[in-house]
């Protein structure tokens, strides 16, 4: 199935590597997150509630997205992402080459896309701060599913936290 018939059923991806298109500027790479929109009212109100999640890319609309730190690069990447108006947000590796204190921000943020009804599957290393985001968890190990269940269960398991997080 062709991209946009994808984005038009409700699916938005935020690849890995962030998938921004650097030599256009913060504000024209948003407006692509809703070029499959009909309704100027309603991209208006997603971009502004986008920008209002991440201050700092409000900040730097004219600036060319290449310049962007990397985590200024991956909220312009989910802020995108959000403007057409996903049913299911797929995030691979959001936290990937992130500053701790960046990580923390971005995964408080999807946090509050999840609890505002959007839908999120999360693909990420870090399953620290996946199992505190997620509510329910799936964790592979070779390709194949390793164990499955509720997030907060897994993470408090010390067969889990040993094995997959590192905590003994």
């Amino acid at each position: 199935m062709p991209a946009h018939e994808i984005v038009k059923l409700g699916l938005s991806h935020v690849p890995e590597g962030r998938g921004i298109f650097a030599n256009l500027t913060v504000d024209e790479n948003l407006q692509l997150g809703g070029f499959l929109r009909k309704d100027p009212a309603g991209i208006a109100k997603d971009r502004a509630h986008a920008l209002s999640l991440f201050p700092r890319i409000a900040e730097r609309l004219a600036q060319n997205a290449g310049t962007l730190s990397g985590g200024e690069q991956q909220m312009l990447a989910i802020a995108r992402a959000l403007i057409a108006r996903p049913k299911l947000l797929l995030l691979d590796e959001p936290s990937l080459g992130l500053a701790p204190q960046v990580v923390q921000l971005i995964f408080k943020i999807i946090k509050t896309i999840a609890a505002e009804g959007t839908t999120i599957l999360l693909v990420e290393q870090n399953a620290f701060m996946a199992l505190k985001a997620a509510s329910m968890a799936h964790v592979l190990e070779v390709g194949a599913l390793a164990v499955s269940g509720p997030a907060a269960e897994l993470a408090a398991d010390d067969k889990i936290r040993k094995a997959y997080l590192g905590v003994h």
